[in-house]
């Protein structure tokens, strides 16, 4: 399935000059939410994987779904101030400005296999803080699965050259 065809494009949000790839036009359509799901549990698949890491909010959707299937526990990576217990923190700049991401320390234990999904990989500096928080705890991360790749704005050409392993569905350019 085209997954592409149910990406909904929304010029000069959340701010001009940015052109924002909607994912809520996929998970709304049954056949390509299950389509989107499965091929990232088929990647999942290709890798040893301890625990699944989503990134807020978004990626929480694919990666509850995915952890499910694959039996495995599911790590949220939040926004700063949603957690309520012991926390590592990460600082990192976004394609339209810097934000914090967070998780519990008790969330990933040492020598742990963690893939981290999210919806979307722009310039990478969420991906990048979101493997700063696993190796924090002294977790691996074992790999990022995205629906949507920027692919002009070169996060996930930053994570292959930090030597991580990374895949996306779908590419658009980012402008």
């Amino acid at each position: 399935m085209d997954l592409k065809k149910f990406i909904r494009s929304v010029p000069d949000y959340p701010k001009k000059g940015i052109l924002f790839r909607d994912i809520t036009t996929l998970i709304k359509d049954k056949n390509a939410f299950k389509s989107c799901i499965d091929q990232m549990v088929k990647i999942s698949k290709e890798i040893e994987v301890d625990k699944v890491a989503g990134i807020e909010s978004r990626g929480f959707i694919f990666s509850s779904a995915i952890s499910y299937i694959l039996k495995k526990p599911n790590i949220l990576l939040r926004k700063e101030n949603k957690l309520p217990a012991e926390k590592h923190s990460v600082s990192f700049n976004l394609e339209y400005g810097q934000g914090i991401l967070e998780m519990h320390k008790d969330s990933i234990n040492p020598g742990e296999k963690v893939l981290i999904i999210d919806d979307l990989i722009a310039t990478g500096g969420t991906a990048e803080a979101g493997a700063k928080l696993v190796e924090m705890s002294k977790g691996k991360v074992v790999g990022f699965i995205f629906v949507i790749d920027l692919f002009d704005l070169g996060g996930n050409k930053l994570l292959k050259k930090k030597g991580y392993y990374s895949k996306s569905l779908i590419e658009f350019p980012g402008h």
